[in-house]
């Protein structure tokens, strides 16, 4: 993967925690056929608070975690096959449902469809925050881990350029992996409606949860019950409800601001009309 800027050190960091997580996968892949298969999965988006309620469902004594949150399987580990997948996940043997956390998945474009195919039973939950919030924290996160070197507004103005033809060579070539349309996508990201047809076009309305991430982050109890009742399980406080993955960052420019309010504003609409409700992104 092409590192940009300053931290390579923690992709370095992150290439041998993944292949000491292989020599894991390789015994626990003896055993596929014991193991569960997931039953719900945290979408995304981005930014969105995923990484809260994926911590606050696994504290319910009826969800075994999987052994790392991103599996991002159905998006750049495809090929590695259904096996490789399950051995992620408990053994049947453990008590209860299981599931995971990838919030690519809602963006990549070939995801809904290869989840259709192999977990068609799934129960799925999509995060949305405010598109403008979601871009800036995003550009912040992406700065802290060294792949992006731009500025917010020139990282912005260079979006079109950076992600053009990259969805069409996904689709065509699904080995491929692009690493503008992971890390550089800060408003195509935030065009809600355009990701979330794709999931409808594939899934009935009611296997999938849309919550607002700014609830989520306002009371987390009662985004966490919500959850919880929408998993078939009897709703059970989280002892630990302090957020995860709280970054602050510096304020954005008052124009801006302005202008990324004009150009969310119609993809918003389309949102609100497509999942019946106002989040109130003003």
């Amino acid at each position: 993967m092409r590192i940009v800027g300053k931290r390579p050190r923690r992709a370095l960091y992150r290439k041998a925690k993944g292949a000491q997580r292989e020599k894991q996968l390789a015994l626990r892949r003896l055993s596929p056929g014991r193991r569960k298969a997931p039953a719900f999965l945290i979408l995304g988006a981005a930014k969105a608070g995923t990484t809260s309620l994926h911590h606050y469902l696994n504290e319910h004594p009826r969800i075994s975690p999987p052994i790392i949150k991103e599996i991002h399987y159905f998006d750049h580990s495809y090929r590695r096959g259904l096996g490789w997948y399950l051995a992620h996940f408990p053994l049947n043997t453990v008590d209860g449902i299981t599931g995971e956390a990838t919030p690519y998945y809602l963006f990549h474009p070939l995801v809904a469809q290869r989840v259709a195919s192999d977990l068609p039973d799934a129960r799925l939950i999509a995060l949305l925050r405010n598109p403008i919030d979601r871009a800036v924290s995003h550009h912040n996160h992406e700065l802290g881990d060294g792949y992006e070197d731009l500025p917010l507004e020139e990282a912005i103005e260079r979006e079109d350029e950076r992600l053009r033809g990259e969805e069409e060579r996904i689709v065509a070539d699904p080995g491929y992996k692009s690493f503008s349309h992971q890390h550089h996508s800060y408003l195509a990201r935030g065009r809600y409606a355009e990701q979330l047809k794709r999931w409808f076009e594939h899934f009935d309305r009611d296997r999938i949860l849309v919550l607002g991430a700014e609830e989520l982050f306002e009371d987390p109890k009662s985004c966490a019950e919500q959850a919880q009742e929408f998993l078939g399980l009897r709703p059970v406080l989280p002892r630990d409800l302090s957020p995860r993955n709280d970054r602050s960052y510096a304020p954005v420019d008052t124009g801006l601001r302005k202008r990324l309010r004009a150009y969310f504003e119609p993809h918003n609409v389309r949102l609100y009309r497509l999942v019946g409700r106002d989040f109130g992104w003003k």
